[in-house]
This record gives C-alpha cells, structure tokens and sequence, in this order.
C-alpha cells in the first residue's frame, strides 16, 4: 500500500482506520496519544480485540466529557463528546468480527450518535438537527453553522459520506474546515449510510442524484442559503456519488471527489483478483458463491471485512452483490458534467488506484485533478494523514469558485 516505514496493525483495514484516527486529531476529533496507545494494544489485527478497546476509549471518553459537563466544563466537554463518537466509529469497523455483531451494534452505534449529537449541541452556534424530505421517508442531518454571522446568505456544503465511515469522520475531513472558513455545512445520512441503514434497513442506491436533489430542494427552501453558492464535496465511495449527483443536478455551484471513483466495483475486483473476476463473469452464479464463500471461511479477518462492506448493499450473495454493486458506474453519464469539478489523486490509493485521472479525462466541463504524495505525509485514501494540505488545496479551490459563482 505504501513505502512508508510505519504500520500500526497487521490488518490493513485497521491499520489504515488508524491513520484516519490519527489525522482526525487535526480538527480534535481524537487524541493522538489515546490513538496510538489503542493501536498498539490490538497491533495483531484481531477484530474483536479491535471493536472492544475503542468501544471503551470511546465509554471512558464520554464519561470524562459527561463529568466536565456537569462541572460547567463546556470546551473540555464539547472535545470529549467529539473524541468518543469518533472512538465509537472506528469501533464499528470491527463489529462483524465479535461474537454478536447485531447486539453490539445495537448498543455502540445509539452511543456514537448520542455523544455525536451532545458535541454538535455544544457547538457555538449549536448545530441545528434537520430531516430531509425524501421519498416516503426523510433523510436525517444536521445544519452547522460558523459563529456570529450577519445574518447574510451563506456558502453552504453538502458534506458526503462513502460507504461505511460515521458522521463524525465526515465533519472532521469536510465539516469542520468548511465551517471554519464560514461556510454553513449540511451533514446527513443517505440511503445505506449508518443511521439510514442501522435504524431503519435502508440500503445503498447508485442513482445518487435521487438523493442530491431532494438535499437541494431542502437548502434553496431555507433561509439563509446563497443559491449561487452551494458545494457538494464527499469522500471515499462518494468519489462515485457526486459525479453521479452532477450528472442530473445543475444548481451545485462547485464540487469535490475525494477521491474520483468511475465504478465502485473496481475496488472490490482489486482485493479479489483476476481469477474470481473471471469465475463471475461466466455468470455460474452457484459455483462463484460456493468458491467465495469458502475462500472467506478460511479467512476470519476477510470475511469480516467482506460482511461489514457488504452489508450497506443489504444482499447475501456474492454474486448478486458484484453484480449489484457493478450499476454504480459514473462512465454512460459522465458527458453531462458541466459543474466545476476537484478531484483528488492520492499517491497509494488501495481502493481506486487510477479511477481518478480517469474520471478527470471524462469530464467535458470545468475540471482540476489535484495530486497528494507520499513525500508530503498526504498519500493514501483520502489522505488520511495530510488534513492540513488537503484542506488548504481544496478549499482554497472551493472558496475561489464561490466567491466566483
């Protein structure tokens, strides 16, 4: 995955929720010291070793927080609230390896959005809880906005999650350096998205501008919101959602895929090779099922991994969910792009290594492909480790194009 000389766990998933918990430091979503010191006590890779010592970082954090609270502490509350969800987060990531997964699920993911929920309430101005309309059902969020204000319309970002990571990350990677450059931010939950689909067994959809638009609709009917400054940035998987989004939805006025995704399914055929690609595109739907679901039965840690990225898709089997999972391809729509475009390009991208040059030579409009390296300490999925560059390159981008719009 990398040159680099440091690793902080056998399993490569855990070793690299670690960097994102080390990188979530820069915006006080965690502690480094607490970080690595529970890193280092689960190094072997174990899940559930893993999911049991940052649950209880996570309980041990909020009980801090909740004593400063009573004691009028707000700063050492508020930070503590913020470390515990994202504690409980990275705990999550591990859940589908310990004995139970359903209950423990059940008892940690209510935490990480109550304590969530108390830092966001605690936030100056508190973060107003929003539903969304959609469909039959709403879509539920949070408007954050930065102190003072004039009262003046505000830029706004729709901040994106991808596929698996809590809200908590999503406001330390994109929230909160939007807010403190005085954007107002909406942080939601779409379909297949934690609260969407832990609370209520909504699952993912490919067609994200069913998702996109209704958001917009949402904002442009609230007060306060520029309608010639509205962003959409999203991370991981949602490198895929908001080319997608774009395609259909004309009134974002600039956007950010951190990083670009063209077909989802890559990152998947990547971790599984060639071999497997090929037993599934015979179609023989029994035989590949049967060769995957051995090969994971021999695997714990894999098939872990498999269940907790699976479980979005709310399908059982394997090749039904690479079949699924192969409709998520921004490539038939990419030529109605117009919105101006950043895209990010990290050295060791392990889930879509060169899917973000490609989508940039697919967009016909306004477009920047922006690169991070390992030399910077800025490589690796959503750059995990290089949130000071990141915010700097990419909001410097945003905030011209809005200022501009």
């Amino acid at each position: 995955m990398s040159r680099s000389p440091f690793r902080f766990s056998e399993n490569v998933q855990f070793d690299y929720e670690t960097r994102l918990a080390l990188g979530a430091a820069w915006r006080q979503g965690a502690d480094v010291g607490e970080v690595l010191a529970t890193a280092a006590a689960v190094a072997d890779g174990d899940g559930g070793a893993w999911f049991t010592a940052w649950a209880e970082l996570a309980a041990r954090t909020a009980e801090r927080a909740g004593r400063s609270a009573a004691e009028g502490r707000t700063v050492s509350a508020r930070d503590g609230w913020l470390r515990a969800a994202g504690y409980a987060g990275t705990a999550l990531v591990g859940v589908d390896a310990v004995a139970d997964p359903a209950r423990r699920l059940a008892e940690v993911f209510p935490q990480h959005r109550a304590w969530f929920d108390r830092f966001l309430r605690a936030c100056d101005p508190p973060a107003e809880p929003v539903s969304i309309p959609y469909e039959d059902t709403s879509l539920p969020g949070y408007l954050v906005g930065p102190p003072g204000g004039s009262g003046d319309p505000l830029p706004t970002l729709i901040a994106g999650n991808g596929s698996d990571g809590p809200v908590s990350s999503v406001w330390t990677l994109l929230g909160a350096p939007a807010v403190a450059r005085g954007y107002r931010v909406l942080l939601f939950d779409g379909p297949g998205q934690q609260s969407m689909l832990f609370d209520r067994g909504v699952p993912f959809r490919p067609d994200w501008e069913n998702v996109i638009t209704p958001v917009t609709d949402f904002l442009l009917a609230r007060p306060g919101t520029d309608p010639r400054r509205i962003a959409l940035a999203g991370v991981s998987q949602a490198g895929y959602w908001v080319p997608r989004a774009l395609a259909f939805e004309h009134r974002i006025a600039a956007a950010v895929a951190d990083p670009g995704v063209v077909r989802v399914v890559d990152s998947w055929w990547h971790q599984l090779g060639p071999e497997l690609r090929g037993l599934w595109e015979t179609g023989d739907r029994d035989t590949f099922d049967r060769f995957l679901r051995e090969g994971l039965g021999q695997d714990p840690a894999l098939a872990a991994t498999w269940r907790w990225r699976a479980r979005p898709y709310g399908i059982d089997s394997p090749f039904d969910l690479l079949t699924e999972v192969s409709r998520y391809d921004v490539t038939p729509v990419a030529d109605r792009i117009t919105t101006p475009l950043l895209i990010t390009d990290p050295d060791g991208e392990h889930f879509w290594p060169g899917a973000a040059q490609e989508l940039y030579d697919l967009l016909p409009g306004p477009k920047r492909l922006v690169r991070f390296t390992e030399a910077e300490g800025a490589h690796l999925h959503c750059e995990p480790m290089g949130r000071a560059l990141f915010e700097q390159r990419v909001f410097d981008w945003l905030d011209t194009r809005l200022t501009t719009a």
